[in-house]
């Protein structure tokens, strides 16, 4: 086959005239950082979700770090995750002293196995963080079911989850706390940016002052019409807060929610048909039970030949990837500070040897996905 001239990248994001139409008329509004956009990006998440009480943060990092802070989760403390998952939220558990308790994943889906999370609770377990792996739902009801019986914490992750449903409910409308990110490789994006979403009153003031300072009322507030400038502050805070011009580019973008996922799964369609039965090769696997995938990753499994070598030919047919993700519980920090080393997650390091992620963003053209298919056939060979 002909080699492309032009390089086909990973993810490109999907940026329209009404994008630009958002921001452009947010900055000739004179008002630029957090407010009328920020709230108004906050209600449309409640709507899409389910949940009562939404929060736009700069980063889901930031989102994760805060809501560990708020629920007071620290040193001496257990927290449940997947190591298969981007080492953000193991950083945020590290940085507050709490020790992140790994759970094995199911092979298929790469989502945590939630049959193995009950036999890693303890009298220090605090919380579980499930992951909606490449825009799959985790298993919530048999999650929900354990964090129950065991008075846990729930923080969704939900970083690949917008316009992911599970049992027809959208990630982050179980009634706990979840976290999106709005980064330029993700479903929908506001340049960097994130949303947290629960339904606790207590719990969304306390992150709203984590957010910005300390301070009760943003700026918006403060500097407003009739607004009070004065402000006092009962206990320290962060300056993660988001932007009304990010805000005005994530409202654009979810806008077109089922345009952009709608998308997605037709690239993820034409994939799953061009690499079907290939040897030496795994497509995603399909969870066993009624969900909508938001198809944020596209992520095979490459058998029959070294994943170095696989991913230089792809860069030969000028063909972009990723690696989504390095196990986390094999990282330098992780085995030194705490004692993964000799932690066995057969199933996580299993995926983790193989597993690539293959261009999937909106713009592409079906001739490009059908491009790959062919390159990965002749590479394989």
């Amino acid at each position: 086959m002909k080699i492309r001239e032009d390089f086909l990248p990973l993810s490109k994001p999907s940026i329209g005239e009404n994008e630009i139409n958002n921001v452009v008329n947010c900055l000739k509004s004179g008002w630029i950082t957090t407010g009328p956009a920020c709230k108004q990006f906050e209600d449309k998440f409640c709507e899409l979700t389910g949940a009562s009480r939404a929060i736009t943060v700069n980063s889901a990092t930031a989102g994760m770090h805060i809501v560990l802070l708020a629920l007071k989760i620290g040193q001496g403390d257990e927290v449940i995750t997947p190591s298969m998952t981007f080492a953000s939220t193991i950083n945020m558990i590290a940085i507050q002293k709490a020790k992140p308790v790994f759970v094995d994943i199911d092979y298929n889906t790469l989502n945590i196995n939630a049959d193995l999370i009950e036999e890693k609770i303890t009298s220090r377990t605090k919380a579980i963080i499930p992951v909606h792996f490449a825009g799959v739902p985790a298993d919530m009801d048999k999650i929900i079911k354990i964090a129950k019986k065991h008075n846990l914490i729930i923080i969704e992750d939900a970083a690949h989850a917008v316009g992911t449903y599970y049992k027809g409910i959208h990630a982050g409308g179980f009634g706990h706390i979840a976290i999106y990110s709005f980064h330029p490789i993700k479903n929908i994006t506001s340049g960097e940016g994130g949303m947290i979403t629960l339904n606790d009153e207590k719990l969304e003031k306390d992150l709203r002052l984590l957010r910005f300072h300390g301070i009760e009322r943003d700026a918006w507030k403060r500097y407003g019409k009739g607004g009070n400038p004065e402000y006092n502050i009962s206990s320290p805070g962060f300056k993660y807060n988001l932007t009304d011009m990010q805000a005005s580019l994530g409202l654009a973008q979810l806008s077109r929610l089922d345009e952009i996922n709608g998308r997605r799964a037709e690239i993820a369609a034409i994939y799953k048909t061009g690499l079907k039965d290939i040897k030496g090769l795994e497509l995603p696997g399909i969870a066993g039970y009624s969900h909508i995938d938001s198809n944020h990753l596209f992520v095979i499994k490459v058998l029959s030949m070294d994943r170095g070598l696989f991913m230089e030919k792809l860069s030969e047919y000028n063909i972009g990837y990723g690696l989504h993700f390095p196990a986390c519980h094999l990282l330098d920090y992780v085995k030194r500070d705490f004692g993964t080393k000799k932690v066995i997650l057969p199933e996580t390091e299993r995926a983790a040897e193989k597993i690539i992620s293959l261009p999937l963003f909106p713009d592409m053209k079906n001739e490009d996905a059908s491009y790959v298919c062919e390159a990965i056939k002749e590479i394989l060979k």
